[in-house]
């Protein structure tokens, strides 16, 4: 991801945006989201939609992306995802695609509530499942980036991070992810940044997946991370057996899961206590297995 300077994003911005492009929703009110992400500044408008306004030229694909494949994507799998109504132009010095979704009513899911649910490690397995399956028309344009192009990135942060962690640990799970037989089945369906974060639940349960910006096609290990950011040792074995993960598959994905996990970490942990604490059990979950 290359991060140009970041544009000035407030709610008279998104009110212009709205109500030149979209004048139906211009009595709608408007009111920032919170917590936002770090790739965009969320706005809910009215009641039953919500503007999210990309930050960086990382994640300007994700309103077409969003808008062109989950309407396919949506009615195969078991969890509800977003729904793109409109997708707005750059316009008032903003430079970038944005979009009006509808609202996915929820909480963010949590370790300390789902960690140890069997049943949430299935759900997700299920999910997995569905998307991993889904026989849609291949398509290059998506094509995922191999876990070979980390390899430098990530041995940088393992340096980085000192003690803060095992670095031989480290080093072996790295070594064994790259030497691990690659992924030679035909591409398959991911979501790509597949973490507790993007999963909302009501009353307890999984009840949808979100941010969809690294949707792409390829090997399906780098959706494995979750096992790593949310469940535990005992659900992740429940979840590993329903979906029928190989052992080169497995290790694979640990190999995504310790990279995101150290990338976040090196770049936000010391400005972000909440990601600091996430990225740490990420990191232990997958040298742990």
């Amino acid at each position: 991801m290359t991060v140009e300077s970041t544009p000035v994003i407030d709610a008279a911005l998104a009110r212009r945006l709205i109500d030149t492009q979209f004048p139906r929703w211009a009595g709608s009110p408007l009111r920032p989201h919170a917590p936002a992400g770090s790739d965009h500044v969320i706005y809910r408008l009215g009641e039953e939609l919500a503007v999210r306004l990309p930050r960086h030229d990382g994640a300007i694909e994700q309103a077409g992306k969003e808008a062109e494949w989950l309407p396919r994507l949506a009615p195969h799998l078991p969890l509800a995802v977003p729904v793109v109504v409109e997708v707005g132009e750059p316009d008032f010095g903003y430079p970038w695609p944005w979009a009006v979704s509808r609202w996915l009513d929820g909480e963010v899911a949590t370790v300390d509530a789902l960690s140890g649910s069997h049943e949430a490690a299935g759900t997700l397995a299920g999910f997995l499942t569905a998307l991993h399956g889904f026989g849609f028309a291949k398509t290059g344009d998506l094509a995922g980036r191999p876990l070979a192009t980390r390899d430098a990135a990530t041995r940088a942060a393992i340096t980085k991070v000192g003690d803060t962690f095992d670095t031989g640990a480290m080093s072996e799970l790295w070594d064994a992810a790259l030497a691990a037989p690659a992924w030679d089945r035909p591409p398959v369906w991911f979501h790509g940044d597949f973490h507790t974060g993007n999963l909302l639940t009501t009353r307890g349960r999984l009840s949808a997946v979100i941010d969809f910006g690294e949707l792409g096609m390829g090997d399906p290990a780098r959706d494995l991370m979750i096992a790593f950011t949310l469940l535990s040792a005992g659900t992740r074995a429940t979840f590993r057996a329903a979906l029928d993960v190989d052992d080169a598959t497995w290790t694979r994905g640990r190999g995504w899961a310790l990279a995101t996990g150290l990338n976040a970490y090196v770049g936000y942990a010391a400005v972000n206590p909440h990601i600091a604490a996430q990225t740490t059990r990420q990191i232990t979950q997958a040298l742990l297995g």
